[in-house]
C-alpha cells in the first residue's frame, strides 16, 4: 500500500551556519563594537544575548535574515520572555522539531474530513498516512500545502 510521513524537522547544519553568521555579522557590526552581544546555539535553544533591549531586537533581525537566506522556517521558532539585569539583555528562541500531539491531532483530524480514502496514524513525533491510490495521497499533501498549519511540514518516505 502507498504511503508517506509528515515530519517537522530543521536542517541542524544549516541552523548552526546561520547562527555563526549572525554571529559573524554582530563582531563586524560598528553599534555592536566593544559589546558582549552574541548568538549562543546548544541543541535547540538559540540564545541571543546583548547590552540592551534594543540591541536585542537587532540581532534578533540579524538572526532571523540569516536564518531565512537559508531556508530555515520562521514558524519553527519559539520566543521566550526577554530576561535583563543592568548590563545585559537576553532571550532564549526554542527551535521546534516534530510534531506535538496537539497540532498531530489536527492535521489528522484535517486529513479525515477531507474524505479522502486515506488513514492517517500518529507514530511518536510524525504521522504516517497510508491509502490504496498514490493520486489519493497526492491531494492529501496538497490539501496540507494549502492548510494553515501552526508548523513547516515536510513529507517524506513516499513509498508505492
Amino acid at each position: 500500500m502507498p504511503s508517506f510521513d509528515i515530519v517537522s524537522n530543521i536542517d541542524q547544519h544549516e541552523l548552526t551556519n546561520a547562527v555563526d553568521q549572525a554571529n559573524r555579522e554582530v563582531s563586524t557590526r560598528f553599534d555592536f563594537k566593544d559589546t558582549n552581544a552574541h548568538v549562543d546555539l546548544n541543541k535547540n535553544d538559540i540564545t541571543l544575548i546583548a547590552p540592551t533591549d534594543f540591541q536585542l531586537k537587532q540581532i534578533d533581525e540579524i538572526l532571523r535574515n540569516k536564518l531565512s537566506k537559508r531556508q530555515i522556517d520562521m514558524r519553527s521558532l519559539n520566543y521566550k520572555e526577554i530576561t535583563s539585569n543592568l548590563n545585559e539583555a537576553k532571550q532564549i528562541v526554542e527551535v521546534k522539531q516534530g510534531i506535538d500531539t496537539e497540532n498531530a491531532k489536527k492535521i489528522v483530524k484535517m486529513i479525515k474530513e477531507g474524505q479522502l480514502k486515506v488513514q492517517a496514524a500518529i507514530q511518536g513525533e510524525q504521522i504516517r498516512v497510508t491509502g490504496k491510490k498514490r493520486d489519493d495521497l497526492q491531494q492529501v499533501i496538497a490539501m496540507l500545502r494549502e492548510a494553515k498549519v501552526a508548523l513547516p511540514l515536510q513529507f517524506i518516505n513516499f513509498r508505492d
